[in-house]
């Protein structure tokens, strides 16, 4: 018995952002978005079509953290911040903003509660979202969950709501023209790790496989293609179409072991999120060689039927990317990968994998992936 359900409706498709006005349909909105110039001009056409919006969060930064998000919801508290619906304008840093902003109700304290303890459920709020990402990669825009950090006591969390999901998705491609190569090719990496991440989980289905399978497919079709020709956008409307294929495949089994690997890789050496839970696929992938039934049919559907040879292409694909798949070559030395593989194995995402430590291990070993050495 297995289960499919994700409530967002999504409209696709190049010049869907003019549909912007009819979706905040005369609502008080906030707008959640970036400093940047070109976030400063979709704003002003946004206000242009639907108004005002009540009050902008324009300061967000990559990988939201504690200290900023609760100065951030603070404003939301405001006497004058009468919201009746947040705009998320940008990558998956301004989305999972917008989802604490809408969980918090002004009270970041209420969202820490829930994050660290579980409790509190009751107490979050549930401001509906409208996403409209500019970066084929989160899928931030699909799910129920927003990445939340606390770098100051070097813990990752995941907020996790069913009232979470954004009311509408809209992806527009051409708000992803002009992105920087390095930021196209990083969330383009963190959509090809949604995508196979969703496959090699113990909660996947067979429709989140399909998804996963037709992300993936175009994912390493395209992105070699798009990071060669930045500006066609024919090859970034195949991107974004993978990406938010991926984001509903992974909207119903949450990430597993490459990501939960790229936490403390990102905390610790600074390696760009996409990055860092991307370089270990080639090795999770050869180490679930073998797991059988319509997860291997999928991985197939993929790969092709030797595995085994689907892991080489995949580590040459990340090698022609410029992307390495060893530990070392993203500055993390031997004596600390034990304890970086062990505690991905311990935690959620590790849990959700459905292969197993010893099998990614021995792979890693045999294809010089890690160097294990005593602390």
């Amino acid at each position: 018995m297995w289960t499919y359900s994700n409530p967002v409706n999504v409209i696709y498709g190049p010049g869907a952002f003019g549909k912007l006005a009819d979706l905040i349909a005369g609502r008080r909105y906030a707008l959640v978005t970036y400093p940047d110039p070109p976030f400063a001009d979709l704003a002003r056409r946004i206000e242009f079509v639907a108004g005002a919006p009540v009050l902008t969060i324009n300061d967000v930064a990559p990988n939201p953290d504690y200290a900023l998000l609760g100065m951030q919801c603070a404003r939301f508290a405001a006497p004058d911040a009468q919201i009746d619906v947040i705009l998320a304008l940008g990558g998956g840093s301004v989305i999972d903003s917008a989802k604490v902003f809408a969980a918090s109700g002004g009270d970041f304290g209420k969202v820490v509660r829930y994050l660290e303890s579980g409790g509190g459920a009751e107490t979050l709020s549930c401001l509906p979202i409208i996403a409209a990402p500019t970066t084929a990669g989160t899928g931030s825009e699909v799910t129920c969950w927003a990445t939340v950090w606390n770098e100051a006591e070097g813990k990752k969390y995941s907020l996790a709501h069913p009232d979470l999901y954004p009311e509408t998705a809209l992806v527009d491609p051409e708000l992803m023209l002009g992105k920087p190569l390095g930021l196209t090719l990083a969330t383009g990496l963190d959509a090809l790790s949604h995508s196979l991440e969703s496959i090699w989980n113990v909660n996947a289905n067979p429709v989140s496989a399909r998804h996963a399978v037709a992300a993936s497919k175009l994912i390493i079709e395209t992105l070699p293609q798009l990071v060669r020709e930045p500006g066609n956008l024919d090859l970034r409307s195949g991107m974004a179409e993978a990406s938010l294929c991926a984001g509903l495949a992974f909207s119903n089994t949450k990430t597993a072991i490459a990501h939960n690997l790229s936490y403390p890789i990102t905390l610790g050496w600074g390696v760009q999120h996409g990055i860092a839970c991307s370089f270990t696929l080639p090795v999770i992938l050869q180490s679930v060689v073998g797991i059988g039934g319509f997860r291997e049919a999928a991985l197939r559907d993929i790969f092709g039927d030797d595995l085994n040879a689907g892991a080489d292409r995949l580590t040459q694909f990340l090698n022609d990317l410029g992307i390495g798949t060893r530990f070392a070559d993203h500055g993390i030395p031997a004596e600390k990968c034990g304890a970086i593989i062990d505690e991905a194995f311990a935690g959620e995402r590790g849990r959700n994998f459905i292969g197993t430590k010893d099998n990614f291990i021995a792979a890693a070993q045999q294809k010089n992936v890690i160097k294990l050495s005593a602390a």
